[in-house]
């Protein structure tokens, strides 16, 4: 019998934390659960902030939430899991800048802690009481963080950039 391994343990309660406060909030996006605006009020909410085309915006974000958060929850491919809900959480970063840090006033405190969480998880790993582990990391390979994290990097700078090029120009005709 093995013993309980209190890095591990903590994993598990950090991963299955994260993951859940993640996936909470992207059901809201998708499904208007728990107060949220579903995904038409998602998308009319990604149209007025700027992101382009805001149905596919709200579908991502949800996903990447969703799908993130609930994978991180599970420990199932963790690098995957961490680098989609890191990237969801990096474009919420993008329209809270303007307010500042603390989210009090609006700013980008919270989606940052978030996605800092959820990277260092994907960097990090799930731990052995995970899915990933049961598996025998099948979805954990050490090429799968840098595949994840480039992939996301990569879509939070098309995504991002675009908005950020569309306010600039919305600005500028104004």
């Amino acid at each position: 019998m093995t013993c309980v391994n209190r890095r591990d343990l903590g994993l598990l309660f950090l991963r299955v934390g994260t993951g859940a406060v993640l996936a909470a909030h992207g059901t809201q996006k998708l499904f208007g659960w728990f107060g949220g605006g579903g995904i038409e009020g998602t998308t009319a909410g990604m149209e007025a902030m700027g992101f382009h085309p805001p149905k596919h915006s709200a579908v991502a974000a949800g996903l990447g939430e969703v799908g993130g958060g609930g994978l991180l929850a599970l420990g199932l491919a963790t690098p995957a899991a961490g680098a989609a809900a890191a990237g969801a959480m990096a474009g919420a970063v993008a329209v809270h800048a303007p307010a500042g840090f603390f989210a009090q006033s609006g700013g980008y405190e919270y989606p940052a802690f978030l996605g800092f969480t959820a990277a260092a998880i994907g960097l990090t790993g799930p731990g052995r009481y995970s899915l990933d582990h049961v598996t025998w990391h099948v979805f954990d390979r050490p090429w799968m963080v840098a595949l994840a994290f480039a992939g996301s990097a990569a879509g939070v700078v098309a995504v991002v950039g675009k908005r950020s090029r569309g306010l600039r120009k919305n600005a500028d005709a104004k």
